[in-house]
């Protein structure tokens, strides 16, 4: 028998879900293609430069997927399934207040937190859970009915979470148990063929689509698996040429001469999906719904808290710009101004002004030539960048941005759906999640400068041997 470490069972998984997802959505099969087809390109176009950011192996077979689920319950228990294929609770994310629509759901990213981890498989899934609580979206009743409606259905089978369990706390899993683990997950996240209750659903869908989505169907589904780009103003080019709608326009960072940061996404509008419905009259009969949509996306370079105070700022002054009627209403054109008046146009500034995340290399050419204080192991790292003798390399951003994922799932919403502002909010954030996964949810910050401190550190080690 095979001993299945929990990376090749990621490996798998992903795999496993990317061929289910396609035959649900046969659409993702053809941005999968053209986004092959874009890389390949784009690499031939730049050569070894195109790969500054990941490999193009690691970068075509890179996948995140996104899930919905409707209660701390199903949350902590999809925590324990994740945990089995060595992927943690990084980052919270509250998408109630990140769009002006219904979006009632916080989140957080299930990843590999370590380096190794993600250079040997970076899946990552994307999980959102229903605030049910939330007096602005949901009135005492409604709450109540979603509570028995949570309180009655079943994700994730018992043989499933003991198996999680025994491969996370086991560090893997002999075959065949290891495929039978593969069986259950896979099958938990398959689109149902049972009937959706239509009375049910269309009440919770005049209150927002998304929880429709989570609370008004008998199980959880990929919602999008979504694979990365290296050019992903090309993809949507490419993917409009054959005749699929795009939203209406790239979230994030706008295209410009820099250093991408951060993290770029965009979609295919969600396809209208034929479901069977039981209606008022107990009758049976077809329908459809439009929930599932393409997403694809284009990483850059992490930020620093100073970089991403500063992504902020640019964010609002292209808000306000915006507002005030500049770049005829184009958003991307106004941004990209914003970007060349703020952002540091090279990585090397960006590493010196502490900006954004880098691993550091020693160059010993650019300390022969190099002299005074800049030899010394107590040497500033500003002082040591500029002077060429840590040289920067990129850590890529793993995570996602809020208003992102909000535009995205507004831009594929039929409606704004309603909201009650002048009711208080229920608070969630990182430790309340922590709570409901029943594990600590990682802060991304001190993931990356752990990364970039242990960089520093052998560094500042090697000068220490050259200066003896």
């Amino acid at each position: 028998m095979t001993f299945q470490q929990p990376w090749q069972l990621r490996a798998r998984f992903a795999r496993r879900l990317s061929t289910m997802y396609g035959e649900e959505v046969p659409a993702y099969t053809t941005l999968v293609d053209v986004s092959a087809a874009v890389n390949e390109d784009h690499l031939a176009r730049r050569g070894a430069d195109a790969e500054r950011l990941g490999s193009i192996d690691r970068v075509t077979a890179e996948r995140h997927g996104a899930i919905r689920v409707g209660s701390p319950q199903e949350m902590a228990q999809v925590a324990r399934v994740f945990a089995a294929f060595g992927m943690h609770p990084v980052g919270f994310y509250d998408l109630r207040d990140a769009s002006a629509s219904s979006v009632p759901v916080v989140s957080t990213a299930f990843r590999p937190v370590d380096a190794e981890e993600l250079a040997r498989n970076p899946f990552r899934v994307f999980t959102s859970m229903l605030a049910a609580d939330d007096p602005r979206f949901f009135d005492r009743e409604l709450r109540q009915q979603l509570a028995d409606v949570m309180g009655r259905r079943t994700l994730f089978p018992a043989e499933l979470l003991v198996l999680a369990d025994r491969t996370a706390e086991d560090g893997g899993l002999e075959e065949p148990e290891a495929e039978r683990l593969l069986d259950l997950a896979t099958s938990a996240f398959e689109l149902s063929d049972e009937p959706v209750d239509h009375a049910w659903y269309r009440k919770l869908e005049a209150v927002s689509a998304v929880a429709a989505d989570i609370g008004g169907v008998s199980t959880t589904h990929i919602n999008h698996l979504t694979p990365r780009v290296l050019d992903i103003d090309d993809l949507y080019a490419r993917m409009e040429a054959l005749g699929i709608t795009m939203i209406d326009e790239i979230q994030g960072p706008p295209r410009w001469d820099g250093p991408d940061v951060l993290l770029r996404q965009t979609s295919f509008r969600a396809l209208a999906e034929e479901r069977v419905f039981r209606f008022e009259d107990g009758t049976v009969g077809p329908g459809e719904l439009r929930v599932r949509f393409g997403e694809v996306e284009q990483r850059g370079i992490a930020l620093t808290p100073a970089g991403r105070d500063l992504y902020d700022r640019m964010v609002a002054k292209t808000d306000r710009r915006l507002a005030a009627g500049e770049g005829n209403g184009v958003r991307v054109d106004v941004a990209r101004t914003v970007w060349e008046e703020h952002l540091p146009r090279t990585e090397k500034e960006l590493a010196a002004q502490g900006l954004a995340y880098f691993t550091y290399t020693f160059d010993r050419d650019a300390l022969a030539r190099a002299g005074g204080s800049v030899t010394e192991p107590d040497a500033s790292l500003g002082d040591l960048i500029e002077a060429g003798i840590a040289v920067p390399e990129p850590i890529v951003y793993e995570d996602f941005l809020p208003r992102s994922a909000a535009g995205i799932f507004r831009s594929n919403l039929t409606d704004e759906g309603f909201r009650d502002d002048a009711q208080r909010g229920t608070d969630y954030d990182l430790t309340v999640m922590s709570e409901i996964v029943g594990r600590p949810v990682a802060d991304p910050h001190d993931l990356y400068r752990r990364q970039q401190d242990a960089s520093v550190a052998r560094l500042r080690e090697q000068l220490a041997v050259v200066a003896r």
